[in-house]
């Protein structure tokens, strides 16, 4: 018998190529998906926050805003987490994404996990006339802000690029919103590990070299900020595809769904206590057979 204590969720970029038609996913869509998480026993539901992705090619595909989205989820669930795979600190004010976090806590019944990171993708910078200087500067500023914020202080801070004075939530949250931040340079390591609850690296199949050293770095990070060991629960992000549907884009990387059961007591022994994966291909039937894996860690 297996006793893998593991969640399992599932991160739902769903923009342009997502749609079960190889277009733009609509509400409809996305809903479906986010239902068969929820009703399926899966822990957690994840959306990626871009305003555009171009690739390499310069194709550019569009995506539907993820807090909107994550908002309309929690109105149509009622068990799953929720959260960002991150939310990017350059598109809002601190003090408006503290406010937006507890809102949506009170609306999602308290299973919000404000995912949250500097930002990377320069094409959407560009295109919508952002900074991409100084990111991390920008992005330890913020997230300074924000944490304090939502774990009931009033904040004065006078910073380089953000300022408040004698700011604070009403209503405050009545719980302590986990805070996620991903990231793995040392500078971001110093921020996760003063303002983290929960940390994220991505995207592998199974563990790999590369998950043992990232993880070290965590290791690493905590020490160094005299935080326990166990103070920031780790989650990494999976590919994981169905053999029997298509898919239109299948990743080398990506692991069979009959083998997720295996890939998660793998992470497991690694000290990994999430596992977010991203399904090929993008679909309810996606859930259904990641959520069935779910059930063999214990049977």
């Amino acid at each position: 018998m297996r006793t893998v204590d593991m969640k399992i969720g599932v991160m739902l970029p769903l923009g342009a190529g997502d749609g079960p038609d190889g277009g733009m996913p609509g509400w409809k869509d996305v809903r479906a998906v986010v239902e068969a998480a929820d009703e399926g026993g899966l822990d957690s539901v994840w959306l990626a926050d871009h305003f555009l992705y171009r690739d390499p090619e310069g194709q550019i595909f569009g995506m539907h805003d993820s807090w909107t989205l994550l908002s309309a989820i929690a109105a149509v669930t009622s068990r799953v987490e929720l959260g960002n795979m991150v939310l990017c600190a350059s598109f809002r004010d601190p003090g408006l994404t503290a406010k937006m976090a507890a809102t949506l806590d009170e609306v999602s019944g308290g299973r919000l996990t404000l995912g949250v990171g500097a930002g990377w993708h320069d094409p959407e910078y560009e295109a919508f006339g952002l900074p991409t200087d100084h990111r991390v500067g920008r992005f330890a500023e913020w997230l300074e802000i924000v944490a304090r914020l939502i774990r009931g202080e009033t904040v004065t801070y006078e910073g380089t690029y953000y300022k408040v004075r004698e700011a604070n939530l009403d209503p405050a949250p009545p719980h302590r919103i986990p805070i996620l931040v991903a990231g793995h340079r040392p500078r971001m390591m110093q921020l996760i590990a003063r303002w983290a609850d929960a940390w994220n690296t991505a995207w592998y199949g199974a563990p790999d070299l590369q998950v043992e050293e990232r993880l070290e770095t965590l290791r690493q990070a905590l020490q160094t900020a005299n935080r326990p060991a166990d103070a920031v629960a780790r989650t990494a992000g999976i590919l994981v595809r169905d053999p029997d549907q298509p898919a239109a884009d299948p990743s080398p990387k990506a692991i069979p769904v009959q083998a997720l059961a295996e890939t998660a007591e793998a992470y497991q022994k690694l000290g990994v206590n999430h596992l977010i994966i991203s399904p090929e291909p993008m679909t309810p039937r996606s859930i259904e057979r990641i959520a069935e894996a779910k059930r063999e860690l214990t049977s």
